[in-house]
């Protein structure tokens, strides 16, 4: 899974602040952002929880892909991670990481 374009989108909680991004290491990234370890919106607002990924052929078409949904309302985004994961659960622990408590 490691060194392929993925775009991603993690959560501070179920509805809570949510924020899409881009990787071609999906691992390293959820560990950054888990640990808080990149400054600024995510780690100010708490989004540590992985709630939706998809893995693209290209970094550019992942870029492309990142920008669009970027744009998009919040109840578009909403519905995007609700299509494959409604109850927003944490992504992060089926690829390998501790659960969060309840109260992160």
């Amino acid at each position: 899974m490691e060194k392929r374009p993925f775009v991603y989108i993690v959560a501070s909680r179920r509805h809570g602040t949510i924020y899409t991004g881009v990787t071609t290491n999906l691992m390293a990234r959820v560990r950054q952002h888990r640990e808080g370890l990149i400054d600024g919106f995510t780690h100010d607002y708490g989004v540590r929880r992985l709630v939706w990924f998809e893995e693209h052929e290209a970094i550019t078409e992942a870029i492309r892909r990142e920008k669009r949904i970027k744009k998009w309302n919040r109840d578009w985004k909403i519905r995007l991670i609700e299509a494959d994961n409604p109850h927003w659960d944490d992504l992060a622990v089926e690829l390998g990481f501790a659960a969060l408590s309840k109260l992160e």
